[in-house]
């Protein structure tokens, strides 16, 4: 059977991790890995977490499935803690969520559910954008095109570009935005871009996936939900797909959701079977025990209040950590080249190094960062700011 099989090319990010693990230089940094982590270059278990967690063990007295839908009470706060507790679309019966194994999860569910809809819809997607999102996509059946987004060499945002090429869009087409902390250029629209990308996706009647993975790490919870939240306001079908694993810490859990804003709630509850249905075909039932934790930290507000301190907490670090690397980068370069790392929101930002550049960062520095100079802020431990603007400068013309 397997004799037919060629082999294939490792994926990029797995064979950074590979490399660095191999290095054995006592000063090397990966800033490659989408993680987040504290001072001491560890991801750290919140204190949340950890007390949701022992009570779950503490209390726990079967391991029976959940069922394909998953954890109710977990999927009804995170329905909450996207669209808002008062959102008019869930006061309308309009609003379906269903617990997924991750945001990748949410991503694929959706996809499936787009294809099962069966009208031939594509599916454009920022360029640049997260590397798993086409393969999501694409391995549901749908076909990927994508817009333009953001140019690295000047670490600007293409906006006129981007509203150009949706323009042109036929009818019944799903674009795929990321709500907030763009991965992997960390360049968000503003309120206002917002507002002019929806008026463009309501005249030419297309859908919004909006992939929301890292709320709470850029803005704040209700800023960086605040385009999921106008989207589904002022759109008549939006789709969603939440990660919990940047915002809670859980990211070997799979915990995420897909939520879906439909046109009124007779055809909600249809899609909440086909979800089932999809789910039920390829993973038969999400695990539990991440949704149980965030269950148990939305039911207990000390807990919740415990969690939200830690989360912004972390979204001022990363923030912090982002200003010292522009400054960095200033001094080394004696030019405002890389301010925009500043400017940009959550873990991630996109250098503009060109291949050479980001294989010489490696080494000869053992600094090491994805293949298309995405690097991941906040995995940079403070110490090591300075070291990383040097080599950065040391492999730039």
């Amino acid at each position: 059977m397997f004799n037919t099989l060629e082999p294939q090319q490792p994926d990029a990010l797995l064979a950074v991790m590979a490399a660095y693990a191999a290095d054995t230089h006592p000063d090397k940094v990966d800033l490659g890995v989408g993680v987040y982590r504290d001072a001491s270059g560890v991801t750290p278990v919140m204190a949340a977490v950890r007390k949701a967690e022992q009570r779950i063990l503490d209390s726990q007295v079967t391991k029976a499935y959940v069922g394909a839908g998953g954890n109710r009470p977990f999927a009804a706060f995170i329905e909450a803690l996207t669209l808002g507790a008062d959102h008019p679309a869930r006061a309308a019966g309009r609003v379906v969520t269903l617990q997924t194994p991750g945001g990748c999860g949410g991503v694929r569910l959706a996809a499936d559910l787009i294809q099962r809809a069966g009208h031939g819809a594509r599916v454009l997607v920022s360029e640049p954008t997260w590397p798993n999102h086409r393969p999501l996509l694409g391995g549901a059946g749908l076909a990927v095109d994508d817009f333009p987004y953001y140019d690295p060499a000047t670490g600007a945002l293409g906006f006129e570009a981007m509203l150009a090429a949706l323009a042109r869009l036929p009818a019944g087409n799903v674009v795929l935005l990321q709500a907030s902390c763009h991965n992997p250029t960390g360049q968000d629209l503003s309120a206002a871009q917002w507002q002019t990308l929806a008026d463009v996706l309501e005249r030419q009647q297309l859908i919004p996936l909006m992939d929301l993975a890292y709320q709470g790490l850029g803005d704040g919870l209700d800023a960086d939900a605040a385009p999921v939240r106008m989207m589904a306001a002022r759109l008549p079908e939006v789709l969603i797909a939440v990660s919990c694993s940047k915002n809670f810490g859980l990211y070997r859990e799979r915990v995420g959701a897909v939520i879906v804003v439909a046109r009124d709630s007779r055809e909600a509850a249809i899609v909440m079977n086909h979800l089932q249905i999809l789910a039920r075909r390829m993973y038969s039932m999400p695990p539990d025990h991440g949704a149980a934790i965030v269950a148990t930290i939305a039911a207990d507000p000390a807990l919740t209040a415990e969690w939200l301190a830690e989360l912004e907490a972390m979204r001022v670090r990363v923030g912090t950590i982002r200003a010292s690397l522009a400054a960095a980068l200033r001094r080394e370069f004696g030019t405002g080249r890389f301010d925009f790392i500043e400017g940009q929101r959550g873990m991630f930002s996109l250098l503009g190094l060109p291949p050479a550049a980001v294989k010489a960062l490696a080494a000869e520095h053992h600094v090491y960062i994805a293949g298309d100079s995405r690097i991941n802020v906040a995995g940079l431990p403070e110490a090591k700011i300075e070291r990383v603007a040097r080599a950065i400068r040391g492999v730039t013309d």
